[in-house]
């Protein structure tokens, strides 16, 4: 496939993922928006156990607009240092595109799993990356809609109260008033262009929460009973959706995929998850970032830090990262970076050092 890019936009030798393009890769690693495609028309048809054909499509079908967590996640999007990624993230990325799997992405704190949901979304043109950080209280049915049941026969009473006549017949407000469909269930309308889903800490849910997703997974449908109840006389509801502003139609009761989701799902390894849910996901693990990707990361985000300085953290970030057992988080050695560009950096030997071994001491909940 080959891909136009304007001349700001072009790669460079040292830009590009250091391995060869087997030619069926759609997702290049880069971070940088793809310029002159069509996501729809370069992605191949989905494997027939993975064809839906849920509807109907919205008028305005464009993915919503980032809002602004990709630039916190990533860095700048135009920069001319792009991080080089691993053969393997190349390969399951583009794997999970095509078979419409999800993607379990494990590893440590820190090595950048949620980022790589942000990083597909900027490259493929995806637009707002939904998010759903996943708690002990986490349920299946938070992901997918919240019908707000008190507030509707609030708004009636209210609505009563201002006829004057209490015994008066009003129209009940319109339900779609009160629903929300939740991160999962936006994700799962109908659209040409995928969504991105970004399922955060898998490992901390209850033990029921991966094969209740196992099941949502495969149809890539799901009822609202309170809208399947009045689906007679309202086929069609608007509710609104986890987007800012966002609302949607719901057809039928059922929200119905067509464009599967790219689903990244992270875990830092705390648990196992049951062996039907493994079997339908496909597994990344992510590497320790070296030296080269930690500096593309600092440019990205702090396109000014320049000069000894910075190479001298990151240096010593990395040789800090490996003595601890658990490695350091990534985002610390940004910290370090902003610290020293912003004034706080002293030759004096003494502060400086105290200041960073405050920053980079081994994550650990014990109080010393």
């Amino acid at each position: 496939m080959t891909v136009s890019k304007p001349p700001e936009e072009q790669t460079s030798v040292a830009d590009v993922p250091r391995h060869a393009d087997p030619g069926w890769w759609i997702y290049r690693g880069t971070g940088r928006p793809i310029e002159g495609i069509d996501l729809a028309e370069v992605m191949p048809p989905p494997p027939p156990w993975r064809d839906f054909d849920g509807g109907p499509l919205p008028e305005s079908d464009e993915p919503p607009p980032d809002d602004g967590e990709a630039v916190r996640r990533l860095g700048r999007a135009h920069h001319r240092s792009g991080q080089r990624v691993s053969a393997a993230e190349l390969d399951m990325v583009n794997a999970a595109l095509f078979l419409r799997r999800p993607l379990l992405v494990t590893g440590r704190p820190g090595t950048g799993k949620s980022t790589l949901a942000y990083r597909i979304a900027r490259e493929l043109g995806l637009g707002r990356v939904l998010r759903w950080s996943i708690t002990s209280r986490t349920t299946l049915k938070s992901g997918l809609y919240e019908y707000d049941a008190i507030g509707r026969v609030q708004a009636a009473g209210a609505r009563s109260a201002a006829a004057g006549d209490p015994g008066a017949s009003v129209a009940e407000p319109p339900i779609g008033e009160f629903l929300r469909l939740g991160v999962l269930g936006t994700a799962l309308l109908p659209h040409r262009l995928p969504r991105v889903l970004l399922i955060d800490e898998l490992d901390k849910s209850e033990v029921d929460l991966p094969n209740d997703l196992l099941g949502i997974f495969e149809e890539a449908e799901f009822p609202i009973p309170e809208l399947e109840r009045i689906r007679n006389r309202s086929p069609e509801l608007a509710v609104f959706t986890d987007d800012p502003d966002g609302s949607a139609i719901v057809a039928g009761g059922r929200v119905r995929c067509r464009a599967f989701p790219v689903v990244v799902i992270t875990s830092n390894g705390e648990r196992e998850f049951p062996p039907a849910f493994l079997r339908r996901c496909l597994r990344l693990e992510m590497p320790e970032p070296d030296a080269e990707q930690l500096a593309a990361m600092v440019v990205a985000h702090l396109l000014e830090a320049k000069g000894d300085a910075r190479r001298e953290l990151i240096e010593e970030f990395v040789r800090r990262s490996a003595e601890v057992g658990g490695g350091l988080p990534a985002d610390k050695l940004l910290d370090a970076v902003y610290l020293a560009t912003s004034g706080a950096y002293s030759g004096d030997g003494v502060a400086w050092p105290r200041l960073m071994d405050a920053l980079w001491q081994q994550l650990s909940s014990a109080v010393r």
